[in-house]
């Protein structure tokens, strides 16, 4: 049986405190690992096949403007997500293959503090990498969530692009309702013609119209070639040109194109508001289980129990692995370093 339990009373000592070394009970997790909410990410890598394609054409504009699309549809599944992902135990691993998408996933937390998970994701023609550290801080009635580390995605023919994720706040977690926000700059580095600036704007305390996304393609001369608009929880759109110099009366939505429109929610929703593609990422189908290696997500018997609804089973588990790994951190020392990958042979 759930338990009620007061999030106030458990983090109220941690104002100002990075949270990634605060341990809570299991009631406030989602059944699924922050190594899988990595491959979450994703659920749009049609638009990085497209991508891929527009660019065999030599049209490199479009070609930054699915990337850019693709970078923002990452986001779209925290909508209504109150719950966090479980943090994954030192050396704990993920890894997807999903021939229907083209996907193969590889996901792995490689330090422990600060928490560091690394990923590496090849499709049809291009192969996308990075690494992220959480950097969370506790502000009394909110958490904010700062991302620090750099996301690769390189085409077969040599195209790079390069970003960082924005700034994540969560709200209300005292009184109201619990609801998240994205917000900041995102610049898109590519290596040869363009780059994309894309600007997440902050959501106001009244907003009407809230998670807004708007930015513009720049060739190298600064000039800005294309108009991206759209919100992050619903689609995105482009209009050629700089709609800034357009007359006051002009709707950029009378011309845009789309890019990218959020997938349509499952038929039956979970009390944790999983996309149909989340709900994917746990599951063990028949012989799976003896092809994963032991540090698999999946084979984690807190997250399992929490899926299955035994609450408590789960948050004796969870104490019990984190207590298990602090002590084997501190009393061995531990100095952990990832694996060579058997492809490349590097870290």
């Amino acid at each position: 049986m759930e338990k009620s339990v007061s999030l106030w009373s458990l983090i109220k000592d941690n104002i100002g405190k990075d949270l990634t070394r605060v341990c809570l009970p299991v009631y406030f997790n989602e059944p699924i690992s922050s190594l899988q909410k990595g491959f979450e990410d994703m659920e749009y890598s049609h638009l990085l096949d497209r991508a891929y394609e527009y660019g065999k054409q030599d049209n490199h504009l479009m070609r930054i403007l699915h990337v850019a699309a693709f970078a923002v549809s990452g986001y779209a599944s925290t909508a209504g997500r109150t719950c966090k992902p479980f943090n994954p135990l030192l050396g704990e691993t993920y890894e997807a293959d999903y021939p229907d998408k083209g996907l193969r996933f590889f996901s792995e937390k490689v330090s422990h503090h600060p928490m560091t998970i690394a990923c590496h994701c090849r499709g049809r023609g291009w192969a996308f990498w990075g690494d992220s550290t959480l950097k969370s801080k506790f502000w009394g009635r909110s958490i904010q969530v700062e991302p620090v580390g750099i996301l690769t995605l390189e085409f077969d023919d040599g195209e790079v692009f390069q970003w960082s994720k924005v700034t994540t706040t969560i709200y209300n977690l005292i009184l109201g309702k619990i609801n998240c926000d994205h917000y900041g700059v995102m610049h898109i580095k590519g290596n040869r013609i363009h780059s994309c600036k894309l600007k997440f704007k902050e959501q106001a305390i009244i907003e009407r119209n809230p998670h807004q996304v708007q930015g513009y393609v720049h060739d190298r001369s600064g000039n800005k070639l294309a108009t991206l608009v759209g919100k992050w929880d619903e689609s995105m759109y482009f209009v050629m040109g700089d709609v800034a110099l357009k007359s006051k009366s002009y709707d950029p939505m009378s011309e845009a194109v789309i890019l990218w429109k959020k997938n349509d929610p499952p038929e039956c929703p979970t009390r944790y508001n999983l996309t149909s593609f989340a709900i994917t990422l746990n599951e063990l189908t028949p012989g799976l289980k003896e092809k994963l290696p032991p540090t698999d997500s999946r084979l984690r018997p807190d997250q399992r129990h929490l899926e299955c609804g035994e609450y408590d089973l789960a948050n004796d588990e969870k104490m019990r692995l984190e207590q298990k790994q602090r002590q084997v951190l501190t009393s061995c020392h531990v100095s952990y370093s990832p694996k060579p990958s058997l492809e490349t042979g590097k870290a």
